[in-house]
């Protein structure tokens, strides 16, 4: 129960934080505002993924917090495969818009400010939309096992 209010608190703080001006005192108003709120991390190169996207773990799990956070940016179009989590997993939107899907169901247009949570074992898949990157923390607990990867999202699925 201390996690899921961990949770609680860590979504309202980074939705509060997103929506603020992070120019300093010195900066002028014409300069452009930051666009993201965590760094897009490095270039992932996996068969998991369709697409372009980048990974920046912001935590690990270790013995004290069961715990990983990972920022995790597509570009347009970009994509996981199928997946599932042992023990669930949480999406909290930080930028752009983005498709969710659970098997058998329909597919959701997901957007900043949006919270996903992905049940346990349940099969599912997210990305950016066709035409707009999308951005999103991905909490995960890794006590009952890691990401169990399956099939590529078809192109049909995607754009259905």
């Amino acid at each position: 129960m201390k996690y899921l209010q961990l949770i609680t608190v860590l979504s309202s703080c980074i939705l509060m934080l997103s929506t603020h001006n992070f120019k300093s005192q010195t900066q002028k108003t014409s300069e452009p505002e930051l666009k993201t709120l965590f760094e897009k991390g490095e270039k992932l190169n996996s068969e998991n993924f369709t697409g372009t996207v980048y990974l920046k773990m912001l935590t690990i799990n270790d013995k004290e917090n069961p715990l990983t956070v990972g920022n995790v940016t597509f570009e347009a179009g970009a994509r996981t495969n199928w997946h599932l989590h042992p023990a669930g997993q949480i999406l909290l939107v930080t930028d752009g818009t983005g498709y969710y899907q659970e098997k058998g169901q329909p597919k959701k247009i997901v957007r900043k400010g949006d919270v996903i949570k992905c049940l346990p074992n349940v099969e599912h898949w997210h990305g950016a939309s066709v035409d707009s990157d999308f951005s999103h923390l991905a909490i995960s607990n890794n006590d009952k096992g890691s990401v169990v990867w399956l099939l590529p999202v078809s192109d049909e699925v995607y754009h259905k």
